[in-house]
C-alpha cells in the first residue's frame, strides 16, 4: 500500500505525462503488463508490415522502453532485403533510437523509470572479469560478449522474446534493440543513459552511425593533426568520418563517392579533396596515390563494397598507412589484395560502433552536442512520424538523397 501511495505522489507532481506513466507502470515492482502497440514487422525480404504487437514487461536484468525516435540505418535496409546471414523474419528491426524508460525488471540497477536512453547494439556489461570491458585488454576494444550468442539469435538473455503478434506467435528481436515499434524490450547491459534535457530525435543518430563513423576516426585509427585522411563513401557514416578528422586537424581529406551530389556537405564538414571514380579510368587507388606522394595516412571503406575496400587499403600511405573497414559487407563477400601491400607496412583493421564502449562513451558525446561542441543537426535530412514513417523512411534512404530520416512516434 505504501508503494501505491508513493505512485499517487509521484503521479500528482508536475512531471511529464510519458514520464508519470512510466513511473505509475514500471517503479512499483511487478505493476508492469504486457502493453499492445504498433510496430513495423519485418515478416521476410523487403515485406515490412505495420501490425500491433504485445510487448511483455522486461524480465530480469531487461528494462522495457518508450521508443520516442527512430533514425533508419542502412544496416536495417542490409537485413530486410536479405543479405544478412544472421538476418531472421519475422522480426522487429531498428537501432538507432532515443528512447525513455518505461518500467524495469528485477535487478537493474542506475536505471528508472523516466530515464532517457540510448539503446546500444554493442553492449557493455562492465563486469571486472570481463577481458573485454577491463583493463589490460578491455581498453582495446568495445566488443562485450555477455550477451551476443542470444542477441544473435534474436532473443533475450534468457532466449525467449518478449514480442507476439496479434495471434500470439513470437517475434524475434534484432541487434538487441527491435526499436521500429513504439515499445521494446532491451538488457540492461545495452542501455546507455543521457542526459535529462538531451533531444531523443537528434541523439538517436548516436546509437550507431554517427557513433560509428567518429570512433573509427578517433579511438580505431586514432588519427592524429597534420595528417591526411580518405574515406570510400559519402552517407551518414562516412561524412562522420570526415567530420572527426577534421575536428582531430586532419591538413588533407579526400572525400570520394560516385554521386557529386555528396560532395557539398563532404566540403562542409572538412573535405578538402572531392572524388568521383567515374571522372577516372584507372583504379581509384592509383588516383587517389598519384595525388600524393606515397599515399594517404588513414583511409577507410564506409560502403562495404569488398572491391573499394581494396582500393582503401592499396591508397594507403607506403610504411605505416592504415586502412579501416567501417562498411558491413554482403553475406558471403570476401577481402583480397596482394601481400606485398602489407608487407611493405599498410595494416588492415575493422571497427564496430567506431570502438565506442555504449553506458560509458555514448553519454559524453551527447554532452558534447548539447555545449555545441559536436554537430548533427545537418544528418537528418529527412523526417516522418509515426510507426508508419518507418516504411517511408526505407524509401527515401533507397533514394540516394537521405543522409538519416528520423521517425518521431
Amino acid at each position: 500500500m505504501a508503494a501505491l501511495r508513493s505512485a499517487r505522489v509521484l503521479c500528482s507532481a508536475r512531471v511529464p505525462l510519458v514520464q508519470r506513466c512510466c513511473v505509475h507502470l514500471g517503479q512499483i515492482r511487478g505493476f508492469a503488463s504486457p502493453i499492445k502497440c504498433k510496430a513495423a514487422v519485418a515478416r521476410g525480404v523487403n515485406d515490412l508490415r505495420v501490425e500491433e504487437v504485445t510487448v511483455a514487461p522486461p524480465g530480469p536484468r531487461e528494462v522495457r522502453l518508450k521508443v520516442h525516435s527512430n533514425a533508419l540505418c542502412h544496416t536495417d535496409i542490409y537485413t530486410l532485403s536479405g543479405q544478412d546471414p544472421e538476418g531472421l523474419f519475422p522480426s522487429i528491426l531498428g537501432h538507432e533510437a532515443g528512447t525513455v524508460v518505461e518500467s524495469v525488471g528485477e535487478g537493474v540497477t542506475g536505471l528508472k523509470p523516466g530515464d532517457k536512453v540510448i539503446p546500444c547494439y554493442t553492449p557493455q556489461c562492465g563486469e571486472p572479469d570481463c577481458i573485454f570491458c577491463f583493463p589490460p585488454r578491455g581498453k582495446r576494444t568495445n566488443l562485450c560478449p555477455k550477451i551476443r550468442g542470444t542477441q544473435g539469435n534474436g532473443v533475450m538473455p534468457d532466449g525467449t522474446s518478449r514480442f507476439t503478434d496479434a495471434e500470439g506467435k513470437e517475434i524475434k528481436h534484432f541487434m538487441g534493440c527491435s526499436t521500429f515499434s513504439e515499445y521494446t524490450v532491451v538488457a540492461d547491459i545495452s542501455c546507455a543513459k543521457v542526459s535529462e534535457t538531451a533531444p531523443l530525435d537528434v541523439c538517436s543518430l548516436l546509437g550507431c552511425g554517427v557513433s560509428t563513423g567518429l570512433g573509427a576516426a578517433w579511438n580505431t585509427l586514432n588519427i592524429e593533426g597534420g595528417s591526411s585522411v580518405a574515406v570510400f563513401g559519402l552517407g551518414a557514416v562516412g561524412l562522420s568520418v570526415i567530420q572527426g578528422s577534421k575536428m582531430r586537424g586532419a591538413a588533407r581529406i579526400f572525400a570520394i563517392d560516385m554521386n557529386p551530389k555528396k560532395f557539398e556537405m563532404a566540403k562542409e564538414l572538412g573535405a578538402t579533396d572531392c572524388v568521383n571514380p567515374k571522372d577516372y579510368d584507372k583504379p581509384i587507388q592509383q588516383v587517389i596515390v598519384g595525388m600524393t606522394k606515397w599515399g594517404v595516412d588513414y583511409t577507410f571503406d564506409c560502403t562495404g563494397n569488398v572491391e573499394v575496400m581494396r582500393a582503401a587499403l592499396e591508397c594507403a600511405h607506403r610504411g605505416w598507412g592504415e586502412s579501416c573497414v567501417v562498411g558491413v559487407a554482403a553475406a558471403g563477400k570476401e577481402i583480397s589484395t596482394r601481400p606485398f601491400q602489407l608487407v611493405t607496412g599498410r595494416k588492415w583493421t575493422g571497427t564496430a560502433f567506431g570502438g565506442f564502449k555504449g553506458r560509458s562513451e555514448v553519454p559524453p558525446l551527447i554532452d558534447d552536442y548539447e555545449a555545441g561542441r559536436l554537430k548533427l543537426d545537418h544528418y537528418i535530412t529527412h523526417r516522418f512520424h509515426g510507426v508508419e514513417g518507418n516504411l517511408q523512411a526505407v524509401e527515401a534512404l533507397h533514394s540516394g538523397d537521405c543522409l538519416r530520416a528520423v521517425v518521431t512516434y
